[in-house]
């Protein structure tokens, strides 16, 4: 995947505020903020642009897996049912994988939304790039 500006921008920053004092932080807080949403919202558009190049079998086991999420953490929370016969177990597991790293990326995302802390929106970029080069990978698999 190739790199976003928007994500450049805000780990830029992000790394400089690292270093800010309490006052600092708080005066610029509202403009890391906005720079901090261009950045989610370029990683949500290519995720979505690399998902919209996936082939409609895979696209459909991912769905499926988004509906049933006990069979799509499989290992995570036990076994998992057998998946419809429609859905070809190997795109399953592609999808699988996706959809593991996107419920990751979420969580993450959310959590440094609670406490806005710099680090852990770093780390969470790093995880939305990583999540977006497993459908990259995937859309390879059609």
């Amino acid at each position: 995947m190739k790199k976003l500006e928007a994500v450049e921008n805000s780990r830029a920053i992000m790394t400089e505020g690292m270093e800010w004092g309490v006052f600092k932080w708080l005066a610029l807080k509202p403009r890391v903020r906005k720079i901090a949403d261009l950045a989610t919202e370029a990683l949500n558009n290519a995720e979505d642009s690399v998902k919209a190049t996936w082939s409609d079998d895979l696209k459909h086991a991912f769905n499926y897996l988004a509906t049933h999420d006990d069979e799509a953490s499989n290992g995570k929370k036990g076994k998992a049912k057998a998946a419809p016969k429609d859905i070809d177990p190997e795109l399953l597991s592609v999808a699988r994988g996706v959809f593991v790293a996107d419920e990751e990326t979420e969580t993450m995302r959310l959590d440094a939304e609670d406490t806005f802390a710099e680090g852990e929106a770093l780390a969470t970029y790093d995880l939305h790039e990583s999540a977006i080069r497993k459908a990259e990978a995937a859309a390879r698999k059609k």
